[in-house]
């Protein structure tokens, strides 16, 4: 089987009057990038678009193990598209995204999926130093440990996408380096793609992963948003 899990050619996007391009990305297992660029600029309009939630405007190319998405949104495969999203995508919110009412075991497990390996599931919850607050509820929990919580979730059923908004964006600069450290360790390990949102360019200039930069513009249009890669893309 490819090793390919997401193949993007000529993707546009927009969201209430603004638009993007992004002229190519792609991603095999294992590998891991960061989108950044100031605020405001369609790095989250991108993510939504890519976690299936935000229909592209158009895109010459768009897959996701093959899977050819734009022909999903026009054939109105709604049933599709989220068999898509719960078998093939793992999403990490800035915030942890925790479901308050159930414990730390219950929100790792949470997705429409119900087979998953126990070994990795131990791995997980001992390598992100959950054990101890397995059966704490969210409200019990530091920031940082919603956080570790979050991303045993997004990898438990070894997704063969994960994406990052701002994952460490309410943790201190220590506590960011070992959040991520531990995120590109895990997804390694699980054969999942990472693609990374973050604007914090001290851990984007320490990580030495391919960047997609968020270049915003003005045209006759209005504004607009080109990504380009800094460097060479993965």
């Amino acid at each position: 089987m490819s090793t390919c899990v997401l193949d993007i050619q000529s993707l546009e996007g927009s969201r209430g009057g603004f638009r993007f391009l992004l002229p190519a990305m792609s991603l095999s297992s294992g590998q891991a990038m960061i989108v950044t660029g100031p605020s405001g600029c369609g790095k989250s309009t991108l993510l939504d678009i890519l976690g299936l939630i935000l229909q592209p405007g158009s895109a010459g190319t768009f897959q996701v193990r093959g899977i050819d998405i734009p022909a999903l949104w026009a054939s109105r495969r709604k049933d599709a598209l989220a068999r898509v999203r719960a078998e093939r995508l793992g999403y990490i919110l800035q915030t942890g995204g925790l479901l308050p009412f159930v414990d730390v075991l219950a929100n790792i497990r949470l997705s429409a999926r119900a087979v998953f390996d126990p070994a990795w599931e131990d791995y997980l919850v001992d390598v992100l130093g959950l054990r101890p607050l397995i059966s704490l509820m969210p409200s019990a929990l530091s920031i940082g440990e919603r956080q570790r919580v979050a991303v045993a979730r997004a990898l438990l059923y070894k997704p063969d996408l994960v994406l990052a908004d701002e994952p460490t964006a309410a943790l201190d600069p220590a506590r960011s380096a070992d959040v991520m450290a531990l995120l590109l360790e895990l997804v390694k390990a699980s054969g999942s793609a990472l693609v990374l949102v973050s604007h914090d360019q001290s851990l984007v200039g320490s990580m030495e992963l391919p960047i997609l930069v968020a270049l915003p513009a003005q045209d006759v249009s209005g504004p607009r948003t080109l990504f380009a890669w800094k460097g060479a893309s993965p």
